[in-house]
């Protein structure tokens, strides 16, 4: 049995999803395309947002959060948030979430807890560590979106997937069956 860990930059995720409407997909759903061995590890890297720009989405980040500790094999790595100001506002960004997933997926590669990589992510800055594991003996597969993805992160990985087009194939079968439940829902 191949052994698989996904790593998920969620800052990414949320983004795209959110570009191309989809921010109501389950967490169960996303795993079950990435991969759908139940002995997957996972890996999500956020930050939590700051509390005093907007209590509600960050009690409601919190909640779901919480919904995520519950899935079995699931690993929060929180991340630090930086907040700017600018003439017009504020930005935010997340500050670790890139190198603590090249650290993970690294020394999860030398200690040999898994054969197969999935990372969700478009950015090609992972290039090096992909390089790394694949001497190891490990594939790596890139799950990107349209809008954020790198060409050269796509070229490097053994194989990829096209979250887009499998995204709306969920949505689509969704609509034909009853019986969804919506739990860790994407959604904040």
């Amino acid at each position: 049995m191949k052994r698989t860990h996904i790593f998920i930059d969620g800052s990414n995720l949320y983004h795209n999803l959110k570009k191309i409407g989809l921010q109501n997909i389950s967490f169960r759903e996303l795993i079950k395309l990435l991969n759908n061995d139940s002995s997957t590890k996972i890996f999500y890297y956020n930050a939590s947002l700051d509390i005093s720009f907007n209590q509600e989405k960050y009690w409601n980040q919190q909640k779901f959060f919480d919904s995520l500790k519950k899935i079995p094999n699931f690993n929060l790595v929180l991340c630090k948030l930086r907040k700017h100001k600018r003439k017009n506002g504020f930005i935010f960004d997340i500050k670790g979430d890139d190198v603590n997933l090249a650290i993970d997926l690294v020394s999860e590669a030398y200690e040999d807890n898994y054969d197969t990589a999935t990372i969700v992510s478009g950015d090609e800055d992972f290039v090096p560590a992909i390089k790394k594991v694949q001497k190891l003996g490990k594939t790596v597969i890139n799950a990107y979106f349209k809008s954020s993805s790198s060409a050269s992160l796509k070229k490097i990985c053994d194989n990829s997937i096209y979250l887009n087009k499998e995204l709306e194939k969920i949505i689509t079968a969704r609509h034909c069956h009853k019986d969804h439940t919506g739990e860790n829902i994407i959604n904040l």
